[in-house]
């Protein structure tokens, strides 16, 4: 239609007109449509306007798909634009070029013991709760830096998806998965009788790491036999989205070194997570919002 409007003056030559349509199969009805259409502002430009707003508040807000930002403008409630559908969100977000499509998936990093002695299964894959502190996940992950590698070790509450216990280290070794017990404790005195369930790795199962167990009256559950990944599949898919939005075509980390990827990693779970990221499985509420909802409708219920 603009190579028309542009050869045609606007439609001011009759003749010109009659060939170019002809030629490229539009009907003179459709381009005088365009014509009177194509000054007016885009309908959809305040909507456009607020999810850009919402792209540019945190870096890695750029990787809301269209659940996360419907979400995000639900909470948000941009003044002076209606919400449309989700469908109609995403076709906006297509637009003006910001939806986000995942392309690599982590890989796994913890080796079992095979003559360690195990805990049970006390999940069993119900990675859901009703409540904060009663059941939690753990891993370990590794990413690659100029200077080694640097593993992180989280502890996230299945409640609310958040990070309770965070630590990092440049081995993996049973003392980094104790520190992040002993962060998540000195956080959340409240965490005594948790569940907290992991893989079947050797840091799990060791000594130091069982004493830790008990010391802090936390109950151990790990994967059941034969190690299947989807026994801690939510945890996996935490450190996927981790890697998803803060990593991967953002930095290259064996560029950096395991100080400044600590630091990375730290403002990303503690300030950004925990605090600001919407999170579909709990709504669209980042983390630490459903926790003080909940604790508030404690309150009102007292």
């Amino acid at each position: 239609m603009k190579f028309i409007a542009f050869k045609t003056e606007g439609g001011k030559l009759k003749g010109d007109l009659t060939f170019y349509c002809r030629a490229l199969h539009v009907s003179r009805q459709g381009f005088y449509q365009y014509l009177a259409n194509k000054d007016r502002p885009w309908k959809y430009q305040p909507l456009a306007d607020a999810m850009m707003e919402i792209v540019e508040e945190d870096e890695c807000n750029d990787t809301y798909g269209r659940v996360r930002m419907y979400q995000a403008l639900i909470l948000k409630q941009p003044q002076n634009v209606d919400i449309p559908c989700e469908r109609t969100v995403y076709r906006v977000m297509e637009e003006i070029g910001i939806s986000h499509h995942p392309k690599r998936k982590p890989n796994g990093t913890t080796k079992a013991d095979r003559e360690a002695r195990k805990s049970e299964d006390l999940l069993k894959r119900d990675f859901t709760a009703e409540k904060p502190l009663t059941k939690c996940v753990t891993d370990i992950t590794e990413i690659k830096t100029s200077n080694g590698k640097l593993y992180v070790s989280a502890i996230f509450d299945c409640f609310d998806s958040s990070v309770i216990g965070l630590a990092m280290d440049t081995n993996m070794k049973a003392p980094l998965c104790v520190q992040t017990l002993e962060n998540a404790r000195k956080s959340y005195p409240d965490i005594r009788g948790a569940i907290i369930h992991s893989d079947r790795g050797s840091q799990y199962t060791s000594q130091i790491y069982r004493e830790a167990i008990c010391r802090y009256g936390i109950q151990q559950s790990m994967n059941s036999a034969g190690g299947r990944c989807h026994d801690n599949a939510r945890c996996e898919s935490m450190w996927g989205r981790m890697k998803s939005e803060l990593l991967y075509d953002r930095y290259n980390t064996e560029e950096m070194t395991t100080e400044e990827l600590k630091t990375l990693i730290w403002r990303y779970f503690i300030s950004y997570w925990n605090n600001r990221r919407i999170c579909s499985a709990n709504g669209g509420l980042p983390p630490m919002v459903k926790r003080q909802q909940y604790y508030d409708s404690l309150q009102e219920a007292a």
